[in-house]
C-alpha cells in the first residue's frame, strides 16, 4: 500500500475509528470499572493500605507508582521501536503489537487479586504499555494521511468516536454489573472482572478495521545493531533539529508542563472519586462514578469539536491559553469538592475541556513538524515528552497523597503547572496569527 491516496476520506475515517477500537481501555480500565474494582478489593479486606519490601503505601500511591513505572518503561522503549519502525518501514506491526499487548492484558485483569497483587499490578501495567505503546505508531500516521487543513478535525473526530465507542461499551457493562445475578454472575465483583474481557475483545476486534486500511510501509532493509538503536539517535537528531525550531521547541516547553498536569487529572480522576467523595453507600459510588465519567465522556465530544472550530477563528495557541486558564478554575473547584454533586458539576467541566486539549495538542504539534519523512521519530519525541511529564506528574501526586493521607492536596501542583504551561504558551507564535 505504498501508493495510497493522502487525504483520502476513507483512510482518514480508518483512522480515526482506531479511536473508537482503543478508547474503551481508557474509560473502562483507567476512568471507571476497574478504579472501583480496585477500591472494593481494599474496602473488602478492611484495609487502606499495603506493604510493599516493608514499606507500608496507600492504595492510591500504589497504583500512581505503577503506573508512573509504565510510563518510564514506554518513554524508553519508543525510541527504540521507533527508529526501528522508520528505518523498516514497520510502524504498521508495531502498532498492531502493542494493540494486541495491551487487549490480551486487559482479558487478563479477569484474574486481578490482592492474593497476587505482584503479578496484578503487572498485568495492569502491560495493558497500560499496549495502550499507549499503540498511539505513538497511531499518532504518527497523522502527518502522513492527512494533509495539513484536514488534520485539527480529522483529530477531533478520532476523539468523538473514542467518546462515543467508550460510552457505549460502558452503557453494556453498567447493565452487567446492575443484572448481575439474574445474568448468571455470582456477584457484581465478578461481572465487573468480565467487564475487562469485554473491553480487551472489543479494543482487538474494532481495530482491524484501522490495520485493514492503514498503509503498511514496510520495505526489505535488514535490522543490524546500528538500527537498533537508531531511536535514541533519531531522538537526538530531532533534538539538534529543534535547535533551528524555535517555535516547535517553545510549544514542546510548554506542553511537557501543561500535559504532565492533564494526563494526571484524567489518570486519578476515577481514584480521587472512589476515595474522596462521601458516597452515601457502595451502591451510590458505583453508580455515581460510573454516570460521572459517562458524563464526561459524552461532553467531551462537544468539547473536541468545539475546540476545533475556536482554533480556526483565534488559532491553535490562544485555544490552547485559553484552556490552560479553564484547567486552572476547574482544580481550583475540585480542590474544595466532597459530596457527589458537586464532583459531577467537576466531571462536567473536565468533559469539556478534556477532548478538546488533547485532539489540539496533537493536530498542533503536526502542524509545527517541519518537511520530514521521519514522521515517526518526531512523534516519539512528542510522545516520550509526554510520557516523562506523565511520570513526574503522577509520581509527585503519590508522593504528596502518601505525605499528606489526602489526594487533593496534590491538586495544588497541578494547578502550577497550568499556570506555567499558559505563559509558556504565550511564548510560541501561532502560524495564524
Amino acid at each position: 500500500m505504498k501508493n495510497f491516496q493522502k487525504g483520502n476520506p476513507k483512510l482518514l475515517n480508518a483512522w480515526a475509528f482506531y479511536d473508537w477500537a482503543n478508547s474503551v481501555y481508557a474509560l473502562v480500565i483507567s476512568s471507571s470499572i476497574f478504579p472501583l474494582y480496585y477500591g472494593m478489593l481494599f474496602r473488602a479486606r478492611e484495609i487502606n493500605s499495603y506493604s510493599f519490601f516493608g514499606i507500608e503505601m496507600n492504595s492510591e500511591s500504589i497504583i500512581s507508582y505503577i503506573t508512573a513505572l509504565g510510563f518510564l518503561l514506554i518513554a524508553f522503549i519508543s525510541p527504540l521501536l521507533s527508529g526501528i519502525a522508520d528505518y523498516l518501514g514497520t510502524k504498521k506491526f508495531f502498532m498492531k503489537l502493542f494493540c494486541a499487548i495491551g487487549s490480551i492484558s486487559c482479558m487478563l485483569l479477569y484474574f486481578f487479586s490482592l492474593d497476587y497483587f505482584g503479578l496484578s499490578l503487572l498485568i495492569y501495567m502491560m495493558g497500560l504499555i499496549g495502550f499507549w505503546g499503540s498511539l505513538v505508531f497511531y499518532n504518527s500516521y497523522l502527518p502522513d494521511i492527512a494533509f495539513e487543513e484536514q488534520q485539527d478535525r480529522i483529530s477531533a473526530k478520532g476523539y468523538a468516536l473514542g467518546y462515543v465507542g467508550s460510552v457505549l461499551l460502558l452503557v453494556m457493562n453498567l447493565g452487567l454489573i446492575m443484572n448481575a445475578e439474574t445474568l448468571g454472575f455470582e456477584d457484581a465483583t465478578q461481572a465487573m472482572r468480565f467487564s475487562f474481557i469485554l473491553v480487551g475483545l472489543w479494543w482487538l476486534t474494532f481495530s482491524q478495521i484501522t490495520f485493514r486500511r492503514l498503509p503498511d510501509f514496510k520495505n526489505d532493509k535488514k535490522l543490524t545493531r546500528e538500527i537498533f538503536f537508531k531511536g535514541f539517535k533519531e531522538l537526538k537528531k530531532v533534538m539538534e533539529q529543534l535547535k533551528e525550531q524555535t517555535i516547535l521547541k517553545r510549544y514542546l516547553v510548554a506542553f511537557f508542563v501543561y500535559s504532565m498536569a492533564v494526563q494526571t487529572v484524567m489518570i486519578i480522576a476515577a481514584f480521587f472519586g472512589e476515595k474522596e467523595i462521601a458516597w452515601a453507600d457502595d451502591q451510590q459510588r458505583s453508580m455515581g462514578l460510573i454516570v460521572s465519567i459517562m458524563l464526561i465522556q459524552i461532553i467531551a465530544i462537544l468539547g473536541a469539536f468545539t475546540t476545533a472550530s475556536l482554533s480556526k477563528r483565534i488559532g491553535n495557541i490562544r485555544t490552547l491559553c485559553v484552556l490552560n486558564v479553564l484547567w486552572v478554575f476547574i482544580c481550583i473547584y475540585a480542590y474544595t469538592i466532597v459530596t457527589p454533586n458537586e464532583f459531577y458539576v467537576a466531571a462536567a467541566f473536565v468533559g469539556l475541556v478534556m477532548g478538546g486539549i488533547q485532539s489540539l495538542s496533537r493536530s498542533t504539534y503536526a502542524k509545527l513538524l517541519p518537511e520530514t519523512t521521519d514522521t515517526t521519530s518526531f512523534f516519539s519525541f512528542y510522545d516520550v515528552t509526554e510520557k516523562i511529564g506523565i511520570v513526574v506528574g503522577m509520581s509527585i501526586y503519590g508522593l504528596i497523597s502518601d505525605l499528606t493521607g489526602k489526594m487533593q492536596n496534590a491538586i495544588l501542583f497541578l494547578i502550577l503547572f497550568f499556570i506555567v504551561g499558559f505563559f509558556l504558551l504565550l511564548r510560541v507564535k501561532d502560524r495564524k496569527n
